[in-house]
């Protein structure tokens, strides 16, 4: 039985009956909140829920039943409720995409669908804030009246939609422009550890024009939104120095004091907090502390038990492990959630807020995040009944309705794929590292390791994937679009493992490449980049696509001349 996620308890196996219109009584005796009884008998179907939330979650159940079963299901009692009562998603809607309202209004009714019940958008500078069109004229942007129609429909589906606005770091995108640079902390920019020299990213927080700018985007944002959350980011404020963490905590009691927050719960980022008890110790009442690590080695565990120990509430966030990849990384994702959902549970953890990155350009495709998704909904709902899913089989069922099987197990093999190269690296997939940085030579310093053998073998499972995506049969409304997109991702990264097989052939540098196979891949690319192109449009905004499809663009002005750009981390703008 293929249900996502698959409930606690599931009794169904008697004689088959009709699934008819069920009867529903709200404020069942015995269940916990958003739970729900769900009886399936020749007398008709009935739904005993705790809540209006449970009722819904307990139809979103029979649906998926009547979809594997049909007119006729099996007949039984299935009764569950959530371990966490929070289980969000962030989608990165600032790093380049953001979404149509269409792709927005789908991915929600299907997150609501496996249980998910709060969806953040994040974002730096992708809301059409009045008085700063300079920033955000090309980006596309989300405006008041849409986020107001994308509430009520998240209401509707019992999610709440929480405003998101990062108040400290990631403000390149502001900190750019002339108008806003007296506000950075390093006006000039900074160079970072590994020496790529960058432009301001994060405000002063003792600037007293940070707090004016903040309060009056707070005030314009937050009106649109029903919900008495809000995420004020806080993480990665790379020009802060260890001596001015005092600033930092000093930001955190000026926000949660700000009038335009009174009643709202606070959620920061827990980079700058976590494995710091007197850092903990300042943080004040109304304060929500966001644990984020997307390695399967982090440490979950230590780090809920120390906000458990300093009474400091706290949610777990994990990730899709989708960003920097083109193809996921399944395996990594799968123990990274498993991992901080089980943490959460162990020390009263809030919530779980799983989270979908957009790194250098988000060119990943939807569908390679939608394992990510489905896995934290899953085990965030019954972590033991779901921790062992085969979660092939349930997107295949239930996420794409394909009864071929096939596009489950495609994107199994595809997240796996970057296992067969010997180095391993956090956070990006090195299959693809030499698309954003084509000045790193493969198989030197960091990247020693890589064998030609790894590379035929990757090659050949690309192509075996490829047959599996012609055989897939999806039914999902966007089943067409989602083969393309992954025969899409099949093919960017087949060019980049002939690129690497190529590079090794020489001295690893893509100089060291003959002139007729670099021309070669440079038409591959071009082919290639114009279908990512046309595909982007089907889902999302024109806005970021420039800057998105940069890094392709470099790549290939590196395929047609040879010569990579020693200083490329990124557009322009990103580097001062």
């Amino acid at each position: 039985m293929n249900l996502l996620p698959l409930p606690r308890s599931v009794a169904l196996g008697g004689p088959v009956v009709a699934a008819t219109e069920p009867v529903v009584t709200i404020g069942a005796a015995g269940l916990p909140p958003q739970g729900y009884r769900l009886h399936l008998d020749a007398d008709g179907t009935r739904i005993d829920a705790a809540d209006a939330a449970g009722a819904f979650y307990a139809r979103a159940t029979l649906a998926q039943l009547r979809a594997e079963f049909g007119a006729q299901v099996p007949s039984g009692t299935v009764e569950d409720w959530p371990d966490l009562p929070v289980r969000g998603v962030m989608l990165d809607i600032s790093r380049d995409k953001v979404p149509t309202l269409d792709t927005l209004r789908t991915l929600i009714d299907r997150l609501a669908s496996w249980k998910i019940n709060h969806v953040e958008l994040y974002s730096e500078h992708t809301f059409a804030y009045r008085d700063h069109e300079i920033v955000w004229h090309e980006a596309s942007p989300l405006r008041a009246d849409e986020i107001r129609e994308l509430d009520a429909f998240c209401a509707a589906r019992h999610v709440e939609l929480t405003p998101n606005q990062n108040t400290l770091g990631h403000f390149e995108r502001w900190l750019h422009h002339p108008e806003y640079r007296p506000l950075a902390l390093a006006p000039d920019g900074f160079t970072e550890d590994y020496g790529r020299r960058r432009g301001p990213t994060t405000i002063d927080p003792t600037n007293p024009g940070s707090l004016a700018l903040v309060r009056a985007l707070l005030a314009e944002l937050l009106p649109n939104f029903t919900s008495t959350r809000v995420h004020v980011g806080l993480d990665e404020p790379w020009e802060l120095p260890e001596s001015r963490i005092d600033d930092y905590l000093a930001w955190v009691v000026q926000l949660r004091a700000l009038p335009e927050l009174d009643g709202y719960e606070l959620l920061v980022w827990s980079d700058i907090l976590a494995g710091k008890p007197e850092r903990l110790a300042a943080v004040p009442a109304g304060v929500t502390i966001c644990e984020w690590g997307y390695e399967a080695d982090h440490d979950f565990e230590t780090r809920a038990a120390a906000y458990a120990a300093a009474g400091v509430p706290f949610w777990v966030s994990p990730g899709t492990s989708s960003w920097i990849t083109i193809l996921g990384r399944w395996s990594n994702m799968v123990a990274t959630t498993r991992h901080a959902v089980a943490a959460a549970l162990a020390h009263g953890g809030g919530g779980m807020l799983t989270t979908d990155w957009g790194d250098q350009g988000h060119l990943q495709h939807l569908p390679i995040s939608e394992p990510g998704l489905a896995y934290a909904a899953a085990v965030s709902w019954a972590h033991d009944a779901n921790m062992g899913i085969d979660l092939a089989a349930a997107l295949s069922a239930v996420v794409y309705e394909d009864a071929s099987g096939e596009l489950g197990a495609a994107l199994y093999e595809l997240g796996d794929l970057h296992l067969a190269i010997t180095p391993q690296f956090p956070n990006i997939s090195t299959l693809v590292m030499h698309l954003y940085y084509p000045q790193i030579p493969l198989g030197h310093s960091f990247t020693r390791g890589i064998a030609p053998a790894e590379l035929d073998d990757v090659a050949v499972r690309l192509a075996e994937v490829r047959g599996r995506l012609a055989r897939a049969t999806p039914a999902r409304a966007d089943g067409e679009l989602v083969v393309r997109e992954l025969e899409n991702a099949v093919d960017l990264v087949s060019l980049l493992v002939r690129d690497a097989q190529l590079r090794l052939a020489g001295d690893g540098s893509l100089a060291s490449i003959p002139d007729d196979a670099r021309a070669e891949l440079a038409e591959t690319l071009r082919v290639v980049a114009a279908e990512h192109r046309e595909l982007w449009l089907l889902r999302n905004r024109p806005g970021g696509l420039v800057d998105s499809h940069a890094w392709l663009d470099n790549l290939g002005r590196a395929y047609e001349t040879g010569v990579a750009d020693p200083a490329w981390s990124g557009p322009r703008w990103l580097n001062g």
